[in-house]
């Protein structure tokens, strides 16, 4: 995710997708024709031309040794061994005056030719069938009733607990969300500490949004968003293996559920590789905690592999952990409370295909994801121009006819579902548009 409004952390880069965001990072809230084969005629045409008497004469044989005699009007070179003969016919001192000298081959030019092309198509081929694959997925006609369930999110940024917020804003955000599906704030609390520590003047603010939270929007629940870049492309990191910092997340998740009132722990470290054994034991820990508070245990997940096995060449290719198999999506799934795929950094160009990737991700996510696990899908409530992500391609609008028609085709009576939007204070008012006309109607 696009860094949020609070202390600047680096993020991953993406790709990227991954998806940097939300990681715990935070940020400010201001914001030609072939060569012609040479002519093996040339020593011919430009040789002397002879009479036939003289002709005979030339051509008479040895019979002793089988060779034709060297005589008058003979091709100079013919005879094996004659180092003395003059070089034949065609040299530049015979060339006719004006002509020009026939072209050269050039074959390892042509072969070099012949093996980028083959390499360029071998890119091109399978990423256009994949596009046209993608642009065919989000064709089609959601189904009825594939709209809110009154059990969607949005993450708010830190300036919400720091002290940069106040009293007006709480009003104005009371007045966004009325109407709304949103039942869960995810809000900036870290970044924690490489070590898995939180100093507690990094929230400041957070009681008092708590409070003023649940006596505004009732049924509203306020989660602290902990998150922290791990050490998986950068050593400068968090190291997950060290069971000192897995013990140091679960104590700070403890003192913000026991001194700030928050109703869960909403937990992002990123970027995270698949199978990460380390990260599913904390997550074990962190929901004996939870469970012990009566509190929520969500987490932000990496999209699925779109196609089987992928994040591991791209892995290799790039060093970045993108994707996630799609079982340990459901591993991690049913170690939580909620989790929400951060559905965006996805490297498509356009909204139709980026539409279909969303129609996929949705599929392969509640295939993963267990009825008693609250699912959310990622909305691109941030505009940036990278690699990773186009803004013109990943909008709002696309996102949410991309999740009904994956709802729509998979489980479109699954009631714990919702849509979680990235991020408030980066918001326009046409994405809050398009959530509205999208998924509320």
């Amino acid at each position: 995710m696009p860094a949020d409004d609070g202390p600047a952390v680096p993020a991953p880069a993406d790709g990227t997708p991954g998806a940097a965001r939300p990681a715990g990072a935070t940020a400010d809230e201001t914001p030609g024709a072939p060569p012609r084969a040479p002519d093996h005629g040339t020593a011919k045409a430009t040789a002397p031309e002879t009479d036939g008497a003289t002709a005979s004469a030339t051509m008479a044989a040895d019979p002793a040794r089988g060779t034709p005699e060297p005589g008058a009007g003979a091709v100079p070179g013919d005879t094996p061994g004659n180092a003395d003969a003059p070089p034949p016919p065609g040299g530049p001192e015979d060339t006719p005056a004006g002509s020009a000298p026939a072209p050269r081959r050039r074959p390892r030019l042509r072969l070099l030719r012949r093996i980028a092309l083959g390499a360029v198509l071998v890119v091109l081929l399978p990423l256009l069938a994949v596009e046209t694959a993608l642009y065919a997925n989000g064709t089609g006609t959601p189904a009825d009733g594939t709209l809110t369930r009154g059990r969607d999110a949005l993450w708010l940024g830190h300036a919400w607990v720091d002290g940069r917020r106040d009293t007006a804003d709480l009003d104005a955000l009371a007045r966004r969300l009325k109407g709304t599906g949103i039942r869960d704030l995810y809000v900036h609390t870290g970044p924690l500490e490489h070590d898995g520590t939180l100093p507690r003047d990094r929230y400041p603010g957070a009681r008092r949004l708590t409070e003023a939270v649940h006596r505004r929007l009732p049924g509203v629940r306020v989660q602290a968003f902990l998150g922290d870049v791990l050490a998986t492309e950068d050593p400068d990191g968090m190291r997950l293996e060290r069971a000192a910092t897995r013990a140091g997340i679960v104590r700070s998740a403890r003192e913000v559920l026991d001194g700030a009132g928050y109703d869960g722990v909403h937990l992002d470290l990123e970027p995270l590789p698949s199978g990460d054994g380390d990260f599913l034991a904390l997550l074990d820990d962190l929901r004996a905690l939870t469970r012990s508070r009566d509190a929520l245990l969500s987490v932000a997940a990496h999209q699925i592999d779109p196609l089987p096995g992928l994040h591991v060449p791209w892995r290799a290719a790039t060093g970045h952990p993108k994707w996630w198999t799609q079982r340990f999506f459901g591993q991690v799934a049913r170690r939580v409370d909620q989790i929400a795929l951060m559905s965006y950094d996805t490297m498509q160009p356009l909204a139709a295909t980026y539409r279909g990737h969303l129609a996929q991700q949705t599929a392969l996510a509640l295939e993963a994801t267990p009825p008693g696990t609250h699912l959310l899908m990622g909305l691109p409530f941030f505009h940036e121009n990278r690699f990773g992500h186009w803004n013109h391609a990943e909008t709002v609008p696309a996102a949410v006819r991309g999740i009904r028609l994956g709802l729509s085709r998979t489980d479109p009576d699954r009631a714990l579902f919702g849509v979680a939007l990235y991020i408030d204070f980066a918001a326009t008012e046409a994405d809050w548009a398009g959530y509205r006309d999208g998924w509320l109607r």
